[in-house]
């Protein structure tokens, strides 16, 4: 069993977007083996030739920094939540992920957003580290944890993987954590076009397919200000500099390098504050040109809360 030790008085790390206050809530880093795993291309000698990595992304033995977090903001008139993590009591096959104890719910409830007041859970992808907290243990039973929330993900997302061959371990994963909300009648599917779709005033989905096929980023739009939320597009600062660097998981890798590359075209010199799914604090940041490709400039948080006793 993983725990992650709780706290009582809760940062909540926050950056403003117009009139939006974006909250990064915490739920565990994950272990340092994570990256060399996750981004095998990733050497300790391609992350050290990047010194702008170190020390917030990556250490000085090249070793990368990864964490598990959602982001949660209103927008709209509604109280969205950006992916689900990787939820507690959860059996996976992946030591990091399996049977947590986080204080993930405390942190969420911390940055103004208790459970039952969340409207709408949008989901990147349907992976086992982001859809987590869709569902938590009650009586023995894996029901919706946002259950006045609608959860919103992309059609071709589900739609691929209701026809994949899985292996037990994804099995497991669709039964305690997507099936549920399913048969609660809160998965809504969306049509993306290749322009994106909005999905509430200020809120858009952009296809960003490769990772996997239905995969979205989440772009916020307020007074003339954007953010864009990468889910796992992209994994980690250095397919900044790199982004020939994939993820093994990638369902289709020559698909996620196109469009990682023209994402982070479009982005670089650009106003945009893009906020890492994976990324370690600072989190967030702008993609400025650099050498032969890109770097992120972080733009650190601030705490929107004077600390609050949770007792």
């Amino acid at each position: 069993m993983s725990t992650a030790p709780a706290t009582h008085r809760t940062a909540v790390p926050s950056w403003t977007v117009g009139d939006v206050l974006v909250h990064r809530v915490d739920e565990v880093p994950l272990p340092a083996a994570t990256g060399a795993w996750l981004l095998p291309a990733a050497t300790p000698d391609l992350v050290a030739g990047q010194h702008w990595l170190r020390p917030h992304f990556a250490d000085h033995e090249g070793t990368l920094r990864i964490d598990s977090h959602s982001f949660a903001f209103t927008v709209g008139g509604l109280r969205v939540l950006v992916d689900t993590g990787i939820g507690n009591g959860k059996e996976r096959a992946n030591p990091a992920w399996h049977d947590l104890r986080t204080d993930f719910l405390r942190r969420l409830t911390a940055a103004g957003f208790p459970p039952d007041s969340v409207d709408l859970v949008i989901l990147t992808h349907l992976h086992a580290d982001h859809v987590g907290w869709n569902t938590r243990a009650v009586n023995g039973e894996w029901v919706p944890t946002f259950r006045n929330a609608r959860y919103l993900t992309s059609r071709t997302e589900r739609e691929f993987w209701a026809g994949y061959d899985m292996e037990e371990a994804r099995r497991q994963m669709f039964r305690d954590s997507v099936i549920p909300v399913e048969e609660a009648g809160l998965l809504d599917l969306v049509d993306v076009p290749a322009e994106g779709v909005e999905a509430v005033p200020g809120l858009r989905l952009i296809p960003t397919p490769g990772h996997t096929p239905g995969h979205l980023a989440v772009e916020l739009t307020s007074r003339g200000q954007k953010a864009l939320v990468t889910g796992d597009c992209v994994h980690h600062p250095v397919q900044f500099a790199h982004p020939a660097v994939g993820a093994c998981v990638d369902i289709d890798p020559q698909r996620s390098e196109a469009t990682r590359r023209e994402l982070l075209g479009s982005l670089a010199g650009t106003d945009t504050l893009v906020l890492g799914t994976r990324f370690a604090p600072p989190t967030a940041g702008r993609v400025v040109v650099h050498e032969d490709a890109y770097r992120l400039a972080p733009v650190p948080a601030r705490d929107s809360r004077a600390a609050r006793n949770l007792r």
